[in-house]
C-alpha cells in the first residue's frame, strides 16, 4: 500500500512539475528560434583581398562559412581558421564550401595584410575588409560583438565574438564554436552539405 501511495505522489509531483515547466520551456524555445531568425545579415558592398567586389550575393551557394576575426589575434582566430582548414581537408568534396574571413580590424587589416595572413592556410579562404563603419554594420547584422581594448603601450587588441556562421543559400543554418573540436565541426558541416 505504501509503494502505491508513494508512486501516486511521485507521479502527481511529476505531472505538476511538467505542467509548470512546459510553458517556460516553450517560451525559451520560441525566443531561441526568434534569435536564430534574427541572423539575417545585411546588404553590403565591400572588397576582398584581391580587390574584387563582395556583396551579400557572394554568401549564396551550397554552403558558406563566415568568420569575423582579425590578423593580429593571438589565439582564437588562427586556431579557429586552422580548425576549419583541417575540417575542409577532411571533406570528400571540399570545393562545396566557401569560407570568408571578415576583418573586425579594418584599420590594420588591409587587403595585402589579410592576403598574406590567409596564405598560411591550405584552403582558399576569402579575406574581406573595408571601411570600419561598413564592417561594423555587417558584423552587427550577424550578431557579432566587438570592441577595441587599448593596452598601456598604446596598442590595442580586439575582443570579439567568434562563431563560424554557416549559411546555406545565403541563409543562416548553424554555428560552429571555436571550442568545438574537429570531429564535431566536421559533423556540423556535413549535416548541411
Amino acid at each position: 500500500m505504501k509503494l502505491k501511495t508513494s508512486l501516486t505522489i511521485i507521479g502527481g509531483c511529476l505531472f505538476i512539475f511538467l505542467f509548470i515547466m512546459l510553458p517556460i520551456f516553450l517560451s525559451v524555445q520560441g525566443k531561441k528560434e526568434d534569435s536564430v531568425a534574427s541572423f539575417k545579415g545585411s546588404d553590403f558592398l565591400l572588397r576582398d583581398m584581391n580587390n574584387k567586389i563582395i556583396t551579400q550575393e557572394s554568401f549564396k551557394g551550397p554552403l558558406t562559412a563566415i568568420f569575423f576575426g582579425f590578423t593580429h589575434c593571438p589565439d582564437v582566430c588562427p586556431m579557429t581558421l586552422n580548425k576549419i582548414d583541417i575540417v575542409i581537408n577532411k571533406l570528400k568534396n571540399n570545393k562545396s564550401i566557401k569560407v570568408f574571413f571578415i576583418s573586425v580590424d579594418p584599420e590594420r587589416d588591409t587587403p595585402e595584410v589579410i592576403k598574406n595572413y590567409l596564405s598560411s592556410f591550405e584552403n582558399n579562404f576569402v579575406g574581406i575588409t573595408g571601411k570600419p563603419e561598413e564592417i561594423f554594420s555587417l558584423s552587427q547584422s550577424w550578431g557579432i560583438l566587438s570592441q577595441k581594448i587599448f593596452l598601456e603601450n598604446g596598442e590595442y587588441n580586439i575582443d570579439h565574438s567568434s562563431p563560424v556562421i554557416l549559411l546555406k543559400n545565403g541563409k543562416y543554418v548553424a554555428t560552429i564554436s571555436h571550442r568545438d573540436d574537429v570531429k564535431k565541426s566536421l559533423n556540423i558541416i556535413k549535416k548541411y552539405l
